[in-house]
């Protein structure tokens, strides 16, 4: 199984930065993409970044500009740079990754609050 491990949220004001760390671990996988998604109360989970294999990056719209992922491969490691941040970006922030052992299943992780005050 692969196990996915958020940290790096907290409470910030607008303007503010937080970088967000996925940990990932599990043996024998081969990665089809990872990324971020994340869900304010009462709405739907919605997609925030997402990098394949090849190292290509989709980020959501309203996020562009202001987030950036990178990865630290000899620690299993994905991050999301967050800047400027805004009230609505106030949601719990999920890792998530496609990876495939045998077949392909998605995995979460627990999910890290991000808070912002204005």
């Amino acid at each position: 199984q692969v196990q996915l491990v958020e940290s790096g949220g907290g409470l910030v004001q607008t303007g503010g930065s937080l970088r967000l760390s996925c940990a990932a671990s599990g043996t024998g996988f081969s990665f089809y993409t990872m990324g971020w998604y994340r869900q304010a109360p009462g709405k739907q989970r919605e997609l925030v970044a997402t990098i394949a294999a090849d190292g290509v990056r989709h980020y959501a719209d309203s996020v562009k500009g202001r987030f950036s992922m990178s990865t630290d491969k000899s620690r299993n490691t994905l991050y999301l740079q967050m800047n400027t941040l805004r009230p609505e970006d106030t949601a719990v922030y999920y890792c998530h990754a496609r990876a495939f052992r045998g077949y392909a299943e998605n995995y979460w992780g627990q999910g890290t609050q991000v808070t912002v005050s204005p």
